[in-house]
């Protein structure tokens, strides 16, 4: 019930396009913009070409819109969580702080496809590296998982001490709590970083926990 009427929302969200061209991506707008490619054929042959452009850059207006191109003009846009009608179902769009989370055209029998980052953009580079070296972009995607893993289990130690040292509170209750692990300034800072890099990396595969990720943003 609550995700049928978050649908309709994000649906009455859509407002129409303007017509304009896509503009081609640039290899300087590698970490302010995803662009992703949809191509559908009807029952009858003919092709449509639909397109996702993403500016990340508005997060700090406390929002972030995705526009929807048809035939490489402006067809519609809304704020993200977004879902655009298109030919056979809809294409939802998801963010998180580290980029897309979700970019798939679901068809009205509820099939899910991921679309197809644009060559040029960090989505695509990620994506043609996993197939040119399958077995490296494996282990580059387990590390990631290890590193947020990590970065989660210093976070709660490090938490738990800060709440149980509390003047008032649970400590009078359960005692106080020491972490085994004592990080300096600096290493919490490299800590912070790796999580955010290793967050960064799951985001171009459009990878997301919410507890992982969403921990380290």
């Amino acid at each position: 019930m609550l995700k049928e009427w978050r649908h309709r929302r994000a649906v009455q969200r859509v407002k129409p396009g303007d017509g304009r061209p896509l503009k081609p991506f640039r290899w300087w707008q590698m970490l302010t913009r995803a662009l992703f490619h949809l191509r559908l054929v009807s029952q009858d042959g003919r092709q449509t070409v639909y397109a996702v452009d993403v500016k990340h850059q508005n997060q700090s207006e406390g929002h972030v819109k995705a526009h929807l191109y048809l035939e490489g003009r402006h067809h519609a846009e809304s704020k993200v969580p977004a879902v655009f009608p298109v030919q056979g179902g809809t294409v939802e769009v998801r963010t998180s702080a580290f980029g897309l989370k979700r970019c798939h055209y679901v068809t009205t029998e509820g099939a899910e496809h991921q679309l197809i980052p644009d060559a040029s953009s960090a989505e695509g580079r990620r994506a043609r590296f996993d197939r040119a070296h399958p077995a490296l972009s494996r282990w580059i995607g387990v590390l990631s998982s290890i590193v947020l893993v990590t970065g989660l289990v210093l976070l709660v130690l490090q938490l738990a001490e800060q709440v149980t040292r509390a003047p008032e509170g649970i400590a009078q209750h359960v005692g106080t709590f020491t972490s085994p692990i004592d990080l300096s300034a600096w290493a919490n800072v490299v800590v912070g970083l790796a999580t955010v890099a290793a967050s960064t990396e799951r985001a171009l595969r459009l990878r997301y926990n919410w507890l992982l990720d969403g921990g380290a943003g």
